[in-house]
């Protein structure tokens, strides 16, 4: 018969533990495409940018908010797109900048209307830019 001291397995115990919290908190996460794709014109160099958007919130349960502002949310990025520079946006840290800026723009609408921002983060699922 094998035995464990009491250090080793206390030590397995909390692997065990923060292993099922981490899949709990995992288990929440939720993603909301905003549908159709985003077509803008733009300025300089390329005239032209296609891009699709999905965001993550960990609060899946707040995902019907998300869709019942996505006008608001749409409407905002579609603000921001149009008239950025098209050579700007080619470079990835162009891209990366949109991104930030629509994050926190998003971020920004959901407290206006929800009172909390509820999207975590942002990813780009397509994007195109001639």
């Amino acid at each position: 018969m094998c035995r464990i001291s009491r250090a080793a397995a206390t030590l397995l115990a909390t692997i065990v533990m923060v292993t099922a919290i981490s899949a709990a908190a995992a288990a929440d996460i939720g993603y909301y495409a905003l549908k159709p794709s985003f077509v803008s014109n733009l300025t300089g160099g390329p005239k032209y940018i296609r891009c699709d958007i999905q965001l993550m919130t960990e609060q899946a349960s707040e995902i019907p908010k998300i869709a019942l502002h996505s006008p608001a949310l749409r409407h905002r990025i579609l603000m921001l797109i149009g008239g950025q520079d098209g050579k700007q946006l080619q470079t990835r840290d162009g891209k990366e900048n949109l991104r930030q800026a629509a994050l926190e723009s998003i971020r920004a609408e959901l407290t206006e209307l929800t009172g909390d921002g509820i999207v975590n983060d942002l990813y780009f699922t397509a994007y195109y830019v001639k």
